[in-house]
């Protein structure tokens, strides 16, 4: 297409040029109105300079037409997905894109929004922002957007899109559409193993506000507490952890009378339990260096509170040093084993016998200490086997294994029992320095003292000496015990023939006392990452079995674990939506969260107007309900008029092109322009001259 105009080339600037036309224009009046003879042959003659001094040309373009841009956002989100928006946003988007393709000097760039980002909500304008990214804004006709309205990146001022044009939502799903939903206002990150936290939350129903209504909690995927809550003010429920590390709480209440989805009915609170401080007492009988090795590693921990008192002088025994001369305290037994028992994490014995300290009112004490969920190490030294042992005593009750009377005095080597080659505890102790597998029994130094014992209950995951017990372990009410049934585990930190783990099995037996996670000889754990969930059972008996997975869809799968030894079996499988997946296999279960875990996607499912409409209506756009109005029609509009109306809604006409030839050429010839000038001189001067 052509388009022809006229453009001038100056040669002197416009300020001088003005001026030069005044001063013309001023002698042109002043010759006019003295009556000067041959004032029209003088006009022409200025006329014709002044032409030659504006120098006109006319231009004359070949131009090529771009077409506009608009386009066209489908919203194929999670909240899509309920009754059948997602089909009339399809048939809509489809009816558009034939209806704007018959359009002339107009292209449509389209792009659907999934639940990919689900866990961000729903990201329409960034997506707006993509398609249009390489567009200049005079070339945009405008936008629509097809959604239910529940979009979570909206721009607070409508200057920050005004590269989109007018924009146009089109709203699937019904007004005033009801939904009953719960929603955390609240929760802690990190909470204090033992202590109780609250997590707030609050039910959304308009038509059952004030009614009470009950709420479950389960926690790794059992139900805990059940309890009520009141429709429409926000509630406090109170939770306790009672381990170390990540627990998934879900709460879910009970369908409503009329629900768009059952996805928001439930809510998922992720909490990290850490402990404030392991409080530890230990108890020695006598010193030892095995004491001196235990001591340094506890106090080396520094999330340990140690308390340490090595019973060095009975009640019972009188000699003859004077009271100002001793520096020893008396053993503060009451306080210790009566008052503040439950203050302790764990107690721990070393070597230690009866000596009149402790009277049987105080083990029994600590019988109750463990049956309601503490913990006890016994480290065991010769006086076991002798007639002050520990097993004499109301902790029998509690202690595993029962001594015989006879000690080994003879070199052994500690090597993992069958049990001890699977349990989370000990397997890890038989790898070399690099994580590898040894084969038979490790290289570890040896020991020389093993007090030989009978097994009552628990397991045994190390032995020595003619195949006796050297380790064994026990879980009893709530509680837990562990009895190392020797007093020569120092040696391996000495590094006699090469030492051995000794801290390793040490910390990992503290740590099992204190029912961390990862060390349950019995347990089901999954991980999730992006769309994959990684799942590991351990166990002390073969696995047998698939591990069945419950999706947030309530469908279930089987998925089979492969054995990787160790007392170990683990399965990866792939899953195709967000939200917490709950697994079981056997009495064991777990949950894996998979995305965000209140994604907002599905926080409020509702179709609504109240969001898009002020960026709509700012853009010069509008909001239409397609099952009230149907499909607008759609209309090009020039930039001043209206863009939208009663049934229909507009698409601006740009008009912009690119220039692609351009000829150029003086409006007057030289030649002619010559002839003026003399022509006019000449007459000029020919009209005075008579």
């Amino acid at each position: 297409m052509q388009a022809t105009g006229i453009d001038f080339n100056p040669g002197l600037p416009w300020g001088v040029l003005a001026t030069v036309a005044v001063v013309g224009i001023s002698i042109l009046l002043f010759a006019l109105i003295s009556h000067a003879c041959g004032i029209w042959w003088r006009a022409v003659f200025l006329c014709a300079g002044y032409l030659v001094l504006i120098n006109p040309t006319l231009i004359r373009e070949q131009r090529q037409y771009l077409p506009d841009i608009a386009a066209l956002v489908i919203d194929q989100t999670l909240s899509q997905r309920t009754n059948n928006r997602l089909e009339l946003a399809t048939t809509v988007a489809e009816q558009l894109r034939v209806r704007l393709q018959k359009e002339r000097d107009l292209e449509l760039r389209s792009i659907v929004v999934d639940e990919s980002n689900a866990g961000e909500g729903t990201r329409l304008f960034e997506a707006l922002q993509e398609v249009l990214s390489d567009v200049p804004p005079e070339r945009v006709a405008g936008s629509i957007i097809i959604t239910d309205g529940q979009v979570h990146d909206v721009p607070k001022n409508s200057a920050n899109i005004a590269y989109a044009g007018p924009i146009h939502v089109l709203l699937t799903g019904n007004r005033g559409e009801l939904d009953r939903r719960l929603v955390i206002e609240e929760m802690p990150s990190y909470a204090i193993v033992g202590d109780s936290v609250a997590i707030a939350v609050r039910v959304d129903d308009i038509n059952a506000e004030g009614e009470v209504i009950p709420i479950t909690l389960r926690a790794d995927g059992k139900d805990v507490l059940r309890t009520t809550v009141e429709i429409g003010v926000t509630n406090e429920i109170q939770i306790v952890l009672d381990h170390e590390g990540l627990t998934a709480f879900e709460l879910y209440i009970e369908p409503g009378p009329s629900e768009l989805t059952l996805d928001n009915n439930r809510a998922v609170a992720l909490i990290n339990g850490i402990r404030d401080r392991l409080r530890v007492m230990l108890v020695s009988g006598e010193p030892g260096p095995g004491l001196r090795t235990l001591r340094n590693l506890l106090k080396a921990d520094p999330a340990v509170d140690l308390v340490h008192f090595t019973i060095l002088r009975p009640p019972n025994k009188q000699d003859l040093t004077p009271v100002s001369e001793l520096s020893l305290i008396p053993f503060p037994s009451s306080e210790l084993f009566s008052v503040n028992l439950q203050k302790f994490d764990l107690v721990i014995f070393d070597r230690y016998h009866r000596r009149g300290i402790l009277p049987a009112p105080y083990l029994s004490n600590l019988v109750d200490y463990v049956l309601a969920g503490g913990a006890v190490l016994d480290i065991a030294g010769p006086s076991f086997a002798s007639s002050l042992s520990l097993a004499t005593t109301p902790l029998a009750a509690i202690l595993p294994a029962r001594p015989t009377g006879k000690v080994y005095e003879t070199a052994y080597r500690p090597r993992l029992s069958d049990e001890g080659g699977r349990h989370p505890v000990t397997t890890s102790l038989h790898t070399a320095g690099k994580g590898e597998m040894i084969a038979g029994d490790p290289p570890w130094g040896r020991w020389f003292r093993l007090i030989e014992a009978e097994i009552v209950r628990g397991e045994v995951l190390m032995r020595g000496a003619e195949d006796s017990p050297l380790l064994v372990l026990d879980r009893i009410g709530a509680g837990r015990v562990a009895q190392l049934l020797s007093d020569q585990s120092w040696l391996w930190a000495r590094g006699f023939e090469g030492g051995g783990p000794q801290q390793d099995l040490l910390r990992r037996l503290v740590h099992w006392l204190m029912k961390q996670p990862d060390l349950e000889e019995e347990s089901l754990s999954a991980d999730a990452n992006q769309q994959r969930i990684h799942i590991s059972r351990r166990s002390l008996a073969p696995i047998r079995g698939p591990v069945t997975i419950i999706g947030p869809d309530g469908k279930s799968e089987d998925v089979t674990l492969v054995d990787v030894g160790g007392g170990r079996a683990t399965a990866t499988i792939s899953v195709p939506r967000s939200g917490l997946y709950q697994l079981k296999h056997g009495e064991q279960s777990a949950v894996a969260m998979v995305g965000v875990a209140n994604p907002l996607e599905v926080a409020d499912m509702r179709a609504t107007e109240i969001l898009v409409e002020p960026i709509a209506t700012a853009t010069g756009g509008s909001v239409v309900w397609l099952e009230e109005k149907g499909v607008p029609q759609v209309r090009r509009v020039r930039g001043t008029g209206n863009t939208m109306g009663p049934g229909w809604i507009g698409l601006v006409v740009n008009q912009q092109y690119r220039v692609s030839g351009l000829f150029q050429a003086p409006l007057l010839p030289e030649f002619l322009l010559l002839l003026l000038l003399l022509g006019g001189a000449l007459m000029a001067w020919r009209v005075e001259g008579r």
